[in-house]
């Protein structure tokens, strides 16, 4: 499994757009996607303007196709990115679970 984590700093005044825009991509993307085992979004309730992306994909290959996809090419690589101060992607490989 390969864990990806986003961490976006988001222009000034821009967290309720950024949060419309990820709900409507993780309906129309991760949602329906084979390989993508979980999609998660989350807001710091003492960080205004900032959202953590935090996906969990079969391999890099379903990685590959979900950012592919016309739903994140159109609202993650389009409106969501004009939206970001900074783009930062870190990769986890999975170790324990229980």
């Amino acid at each position: 499994m390969l864990a990806k984590l986003f961490p976006f700093p988001l222009r000034p005044g821009t967290q309720a757009e950024a949060e419309r825009l990820a709900r409507q991509f993780a309906c129309a993307g991760p949602a329906r996607e084979d390989g993508t085992q979980s999609f998660r979004i989350y807001r710091d309730p003492a960080r205004p303007d900032y959202l953590l992306f935090v996906g969990h994909f079969a391999d890099h290959a379903a990685y590959d196709r979900h950012t592919r996809s016309a739903a994140y090419q159109h609202l993650m690589a389009g409106k969501f990115a004009d939206l970001i101060l900074e783009f930062v992607e870190i990769d986890h490989e999975l170790v324990v679970s229980h």
